[in-house]
C-alpha cells in the first residue's frame, strides 16, 4: 500500500507534463544520444551568494529551493516553455537510523514546476516549497520504477521524463587526506561525458558556491553554455 500510494503521488505530479525541454541548441538533436560532453565552471559572486541566502532565509525556504527557482526560471526563459521538469539527486536517507549505514541509497527526484501565470518570486517560491516537500515525502520508491508507471515516450535520443539536472551539494566537507611522506591533492579530471543536455552541479561550502556546467556536446557548443551560464549569473 505504501508504494503504490507512492507510485500514485508521482503520476498525479507528473500527469500531462511535457515529455522533453525542447533548449536552443546548436545542432539538432541526433537519433541516438552518444553522450558525450564537457562542462564549464560555475562561481557565485559573493554578493549574489549573500542575496540568495538573505532571499532563502526571508521567505522561509532552502538555498536549494531558491537554486531551483533561479534555474527554472532561466530554462523558461531560453525554452519558451512553462511547464517543466527538472531532476534533482536525493540521498534518500530520511530517517536517522539510516544515516550510519555504507551503501549507496542514492534516488532521483523528477521535480515540476509551473510558471504559466507568470508568478511572483514569493508566489514561486511558495510552490516549489510545497512541491519539493512532498516529492521528499515520497521519494522511496525508485525512479526506475516511476518511469516503470508512467511509461513515458521513450526515445533514444533523449532521456525520459526530465533532460536537464539540478545538483547542490551542502554536505559539511570532508577533512583533508594526510598519509605519513605524502603530499596529496585532488584531481579533476577532463569532462568528456554528459547523461543529461544539461546538468548544474554546485556545492556551498558555507563560504561560497562552485560548480559547473555540464552539457551534452551533442547539442551544444562551449561557447553557448558559457553564455547560459553567464545569464544564470546575471
Amino acid at each position: 500500500e505504501v508504494l503504490q500510494g507512492q507510485v500514485d503521488f508521482w503520476k498525479a505530479h507528473l500527469s500531462g507534463a511535457p515529455a522533453l525541454l525542447e533548449l536552443p541548441s546548436d545542432r539538432p538533436r541526433p537519433a541516438a544520444q552518444s553522450y558525450a560532453g564537457g562542462s564549464v565552471g560555475v562561481a557565485l559572486p559573493p554578493e549574489l551568494t549573500v542575496g540568495l541566502r538573505g532571499l532563502s532565509q526571508r521567505y522561509g525556504v532552502t538555498l536549494f529551493m531558491t537554486v531551483f527557482a533561479g534555474w527554472s526560471a532561466l530554462l523558461c526563459r531560453l525554452s519558451g516553455q512553462s511547464d517543466l521538469v527538472i531532476g534533482t539527486p536525493v540521498a534518500n536517507r530520511p530517517r536517522s537510523e539510516l544515516e550510519s549505514l555504507i551503501g549507496f541509497f542514492v534516488n532521483t527526484l523528477a521535480l515540476r514546476v509551473r510558471l504559466e501565470d507568470d508568478p511572483s518570486v514569493a508566489g514561486l517560491l511558495a510552490q516549489i516549497k510545497a512541491s519539493m516537500l512532498a516529492a521528499y515525502a515520497h521519494q522511496d520508491i525508485p525512479f526506475a520504477q516511476v518511469v516503470e508507471a508512467l511509461q513515458p515516450p521513450r526515445s533514444l535520443s533523449y532521456n525520459p521524463i526530465f533532460q536537464v539536472m539540478l545538483a547542490l551539494d551542502n554536505a559539511p566537507g570532508e577533512r583533508a587526506l594526510s598519509l605519513p611522506g605524502l603530499q596529496v591533492r585532488e584531481f579533476e579530471p577532463p569532462q568528456s561525458s554528459a547523461q543529461f543536455d544539461l546538468t548544474l552541479s554546485l556545492r556551498d561550502t558555507g563560504q561560497s558556491i562552485t560548480g559547473s556546467l555540464e552539457y551534452a556536446s551533442d547539442l551544444f557548443d562551449r561557447a553557448s553554455i558559457e553564455r547560459m551560464s553567464a545569464h544564470l549569473l546575471s
